[in-house]
């Protein structure tokens, strides 16, 4: 199996998790693959550019993170009509690692930018893992704030287990909650904060399921709910109307031997209204839901072209 293969069967296993994670994976995979073929000419090339972006799509319907990267790396490709191979190849090459560049100097305003929302002694609510969260957390930590985190175990897969193993490699204290318990943790917490892998024109995000149950909960209680994420997440097909689907696993991650007749859903994702998030923060800044959306059309128009 080669490494594209690879990247595809570890992404639909959710063996890479994350919409960053998956993100980088996806781009790596797709730079290695066009760097690496050879190709009889330049419409071969350009016929395995789009064959290989569609079928890294399909691994994953929610992650605009994904697809805008990849849009990104082949962004402008059309102008390039006169060139042969090796010029597309470096071209798509060159833009690979401005992606992956975009990622790390996003991550590293996002981690400033949200550690600047925890307080000394907060408590902060988490739900599934998010790597922008967690690089917060590690961001506040090195400013040598003190605070803990109360996080949920994220049924059925369990990447609360993840985001727990982080809170205590940075040595932060950590208590996990059944997700049934997540009200108690919340009505004891100074602050929520979870991640997103896509935002709509209406400014809803989609995240995992139980994002917007745990957020009508912590409205309930006064408790500030923000979203944290790559402004790179926004997904510009929901302005003509599209609308992110929401993955729908196999019921046997809840019940591997179910009995007959009993029916099993497995959504991955919900969606949260915006009137439930304080702010989001991203790279581009922090700003409410619909000032959101206009300032990501301010810093990549290339997304609306």
């Amino acid at each position: 199996m080669d490494s594209f293969s690879r990247t595809i069967r570890d992404i639909e296993s959710v063996k890479i998790q994350g919409a960053e994670n998956v993100a980088i994976a996806a781009i790596n995979a797709f730079k290695t693959r066009i760097k690496t073929k050879r190709y009889s000419g330049r419409e071969r090339l350009l016929s395995d550019v789009e064959k290989s972006k569609k079928l890294l799509f399909k691994t994953r319907p929610t992650e605009p993170l994904m697809r805008n990267s990849l849009d990104f790396v082949t962004h402008g490709i059309g102008n390039y009509s006169d060139s042969g191979v090796s010029e597309i190849k470096k071209m798509i090459i060159l833009r690979a690692d401005k992606a992956l560049a975009h990622f790390k100097e996003a991550e590293e305003k996002i981690a400033l930018y949200g550690s600047r929302r925890i307080e000394e002694g907060y408590v902060v609510f988490t739900h599934c893992h998010s790597s922008s969260v967690i690089n917060i957390f590690s961001s506040a930590r090195k400013q040598g704030k003190w605070f803990r985190v109360y996080n949920t175990e994220t049924r059925p897969l369990y990447q609360g287990r993840k985001t727990a193993n982080d809170c205590v490699r940075l040595k932060i204290p950590v208590t996990m909650f059944v997700d049934s318990a997540a009200r108690v943790a919340i009505k004891k917490s100074d602050i929520m904060m979870i991640g997103s892998d896509a935002m709509t024109a209406e400014g809803r995000i989609v995240n995992k399921i139980g994002s917007e149950m745990f957020a009508v909960i912590a409205n309930k209680y006064d408790v500030p709910v923000y979203v944290c994420m790559d402004s790179w997440k926004f997904d510009p097909k929901s302005i003509t109307g599209y609308d992110e689907e929401i993955e729908q696993r196999s019921s046997k991650e809840i019940w591997p031997k179910k009995p007959k007749g009993v029916r099993i859903e497995n959504p991955t994702f919900e969606r949260v209204l915006p009137d439930l998030i304080t702010g989001i923060i991203s790279d581009i800044g922090l700003y409410p839901p619909e000032v959101f959306v206009e300032e990501v059309k301010k810093s990549s128009p290339w997304m609306f072209e």
